[in-house]
């Protein structure tokens, strides 16, 4: 899961991205506040800002995790494949390059 100061992002295991505050609980659904926090770090492969992570073929579960660098410019995956692939962050262009 993911921490900003007051506010977390979890992934379920039906792939979707799911935005809570804490200590409430309470769950955000209002887009446009989710699209304005900054997150302090990045481990989840769902999202508009990693949606270039996943090939043409690729199918949910092939990508396993993430995790973008302190610099906040490249993100890191994993994968079933044993790939581990490098691209730039964030990546919400479909089928981007990765560097090997």
């Amino acid at each position: 899961s993911e921490f900003s100061v007051v506010i977390s992002k979890v992934s379920t295991g039906s792939y979707k991205r799911q935005v809570y505050e804490v200590p409430s609980g309470k769950q955000l659904v209002d887009q446009a506040l989710i699209d304005r926090i900054t997150w302090a770090t990045w481990t989840s492969v769902l999202g508009d800002e990693v949606i270039g992570i996943w090939s043409r073929h690729a199918e949910k579960a092939d990508v396993n995790c993430a995790c973008v660098s302190h610099s906040g410019i490249n993100l890191v995956t994993g994968d079933d494949f044993g790939m581990v692939k490098l691209f730039d962050f964030p990546c919400p262009e479909k089928f981007v390059r990765t560097w090997f």
